[in-house]
């Protein structure tokens, strides 16, 4: 009895084909129910849905396609475009309705697109895979992702170099191991961070070139059949070129890896930017004061003022980082071609993007609000940073270096015995350490002098200051 009727219920669970399964881009093959647990597991549409530009435009260069080879007419073909064209506007307008049989974004578009224009909507998908369909999706969503992002590091690097020239004459400390080290210019500092980010846009440019390749027609992985011009549907996507291996182009995420390696690198740097101001912007430093808007208060304390901008640029790095290992980790046991591990890439990807969007967006806000304090970058100055420029003093004397270096270590231990600074020691206290101190010793105590001895290409005298901005400027011409 139990038996007959656990057969029955299976027969009827066999027969009872749902709906919305059999809807499915994949739904033929399949008799029994998916559980709904695994269909929200499996399901991608609530983040993927975000590239629905990217199959829209996508999908329109592949119907032209295939109406070239015979696969639909003319007529046919100017229909699907239409059905296309109007599922845009409704995405353009925050009206298209997702269903609950909408998996990823492929499948809602390819759904709405029947509703509209019946049974002629199910010819587009001739020849193509979601696996070659999600890839090109990415690379379009992605290329154009970049496009802002460049577009955002542009107008930081364009604040801090006017900011540099603004403020080229004021002084501060330069520092190795958090200790004052020697005098620098403002501008010197503020540059050093501006070329980070200008190699950071020239890596950005070969990203943007090895995402800009086509793997439409790749099918799922074995090629497509019909003999599409797939060099001609690249143009139509406005692809540089297309992949050269079926197998590879609907695995391969080096792409989103590259990318999100990229992006793990330029936050490093904003990083240790924001680093830098947060302990400028203390009041044991004081060399800085962030803006209102990008500061927050105390619920307890009502005097402080904290930099909480750049504390979140400081501390979403590891959020980026932890996406990049993550995804990479995912990639290292798939075996070859498609598998659904690689549903992981967009989350990674899309969350990389919107993190470092927003890092750069207030970055430039900070960079442009930022109030600095000369007077007391000057006074951070200390007499005691000058004993590399004493060195340098007995170095044109004629004595090497290495010797040069200890006869100023003896200046700095005599001045601390004296308990003095240096430029107060007397020349006769001078000449006890070496007999080549003269009157000119005391050109060396002047911190303007020290920074314009470093005007070779690259430091921190003015000229060189005003070299970098010149050739930053005309980079960023260029890109």
């Amino acid at each position: 009895m139990t038996s007959s009727v656990s057969s029955t219920h299976g027969s009827n669970e066999a027969n009872e084909v749902d709906k919305h399964d059999k809807q499915k881009l994949w739904g033929g093959r399949f008799t029994g129910k998916i559980d709904p647990v695994m269909e929200k597991f499996n399901a991608s549409i609530h983040y993927d849905k975000r590239m629905w530009k990217a199959d829209i435009m996508g999908s329109k260069a592949y119907v032209k396609t295939i109406q070239k080879v015979g696969l639909v007419t003319e007529a046919e073909m100017n229909l699907i475009l239409d059905g296309l064209e109007k599922i845009s506007v409704e995405w353009s307008a925050e009206k298209f309705q997702l269903k609950e049989e909408d998996e990823d974004i492929h499948t809602a578009n390819e759904r709405r697109l029947k509703e509209l224009i019946g049974p002629v909507g199910g010819k587009l998908h001739t020849g193509r895979s979601r696996n070659d369909q999600v890839a090109t999706d990415m690379r379009l969503w992605l290329r154009d992702a970049l496009d802002e992002l460049k577009g955002n590091i542009t107008s930081l690097l364009t604040v801090m170099i006017d900011r540099a020239r603004e403020e080229i004459e004021c002084l501060m400390p330069g520092y190795t191991h958090m200790q004052r080290a020697q005098p620098i210019r403002w501008s010197h500092w503020l540059l050093s961070y501006t070329w980070m980010l200008k190699r950071d846009l020239e890596r950005l440019s070969g990203v943007m070139k090895r995402v800009n390749i086509c793997p439409l027609g790749s099918g799922a992985l074995a090629g497509n059949p019909f003999g599409v011009d797939r060099t001609q549907l690249a143009k139509d996507m406005y692809f540089s070129d297309v992949t050269g291996n079926s197998l590879d182009a609907v695995s391969d995420r080096d792409f989103v890896v590259e990318f999100l390696m990229w992006v793990t690198l330029i936050s490093t740097h904003l990083s240790r930017w924001a680093e830098d101001l947060i302990i400028y912007s203390t009041k044991e430093f004081g060399f800085v004061t962030l803006s209102d808007a990008y500061s927050t208060g105390s619920s307890l304390m009502p005097q402080k003022k904290n930099s909480d901008s750049l504390e979140l640029i400081r501390g979403k790095t590891g959020r980026v980082f932890g996406r990049t290992c993550g995804f990479v980790m995912t990639l290292k046991g798939i075996p070859s071609t498609y598998n659904k591990d690689l549903q992981e890439d967009k989350e990674a990807m899309f969350d990389v993007y919107d993190t470092l969007l927003s890092v750069l967006q207030v970055a430039t806000g900070v960079m442009s609000t930022l109030q600095i304090h000369p007077d007391k970058m000057m006074g951070a100055l200390s007499p005691d940073m000058l004993a590399t420029d004493l060195a340098y003093y007995l170095v044109q004397k004629g004595i090497p270096f290495r010797e040069a270096h200890g006869l100023s270590g003896q200046c700095v231990a005599l001045a601390e015995k004296n308990g003095c600074q240096l430029p107060e020691l007397t020349l006769q206290d001078l000449k006890t350490v070496s007999p080549l101190f003269d009157e000119d010793v005391s050109s060396v105590w002047n911190y303007e002098n020290s920074v314009e001895r470093y005007s070779v290409y690259g430091g921190t005298g003015k000229p060189s200051i005003l070299k970098q901005i010149e050739n930053l400027q005309s980079s960023l011409a260029q890109e």
